[in-house]
């Protein structure tokens, strides 16, 4: 991902952030057939404060991406939308697409079957406790006989990226009038109505301004 001053993340605060609200992320790598790439949910490992990140792939990905022995990269995709020259005014313009996203790169770690486990609760607990009645992964009618034959298919990984590329390219590079317009426009009942991505625009023009408007 090419950066840009004007767009750049850094503040590994706001990085979680986006990584905690975005879990489903692309992993990918440069596998022996070529480059190949997988979906899975991801989550910040808890035991730690900076950017480790655990998850799983099903089996094979594991021996596709050569888990453990070759460089993972991650990405996250936060909210991202289409932004009209017309929001601009009268003036010379062309159509942009906003976004925020995190790459990590690294080599994971392997975790060990008793680890994959937790990390395989933690992700049904994250997205099930949401529910009125929440089915977590250990509650019957499962057993542990059906759990350990369903993280038998399954490789956790632990990953410390050695590489970070954040970006949050929110239309910083415009005056604060256009960027209200903008917000407004994603806010409408328009065509490109985005109510998230207004909201990470005005996380960012808030944090520049100190929430001056």
């Amino acid at each position: 991902m090419r950066q840009n001053p004007s767009f750049t993340l850094a503040d590994e605060a706001e990085i979680r952030r986006v990584i905690e609200m975005s879990p489903w992320a692309t992993i990918m790598s440069a596998g022996d057939d070529g480059l190949v790439a997988s979906h899975y949910a991801v989550l910040l490992d808890e035991t730690r404060d900076d950017l480790t990140i655990v998850g799983h792939v099903g089996r094979p990905d594991d021996l596709i991406h050569g888990m453990g022995e070759r460089e993972l990269l991650v990405v996250f995709q936060g909210p991202h939308g289409y932004v009209s020259p017309g929001w601009y005014g009268d003036v010379q313009a062309v159509p942009t697409w906003n976004y925020t996203a995190v790459h990590l790169a690294g080599v994971p770690e392997i975790l060990s079957d008793e680890e994959n486990l937790v990390v395989l609760d933690q992700l049904v607990a994250r997205f099930e406790s949401r529910m009125p009645e929440p089915k977590l992964m250990w509650e019957r009618p499962n057993d542990a006989a059906f759990v350990q034959r369903l993280a038998a298919g399954t490789v956790g990984f632990r990953l410390t990226p050695t590489r970070v590329v954040a970006k949050r390219k929110l239309s910083q590079n415009k005056p604060v009038e256009t960027i209200e317009t903008v917000i407004s426009a994603l806010r409408s009942d328009g065509p490109y109505s985005n109510p998230a991505l207004a909201e990470e625009m005005r996380r960012a023009q808030d944090a520049r301004t100190g929430g001056r408007r």
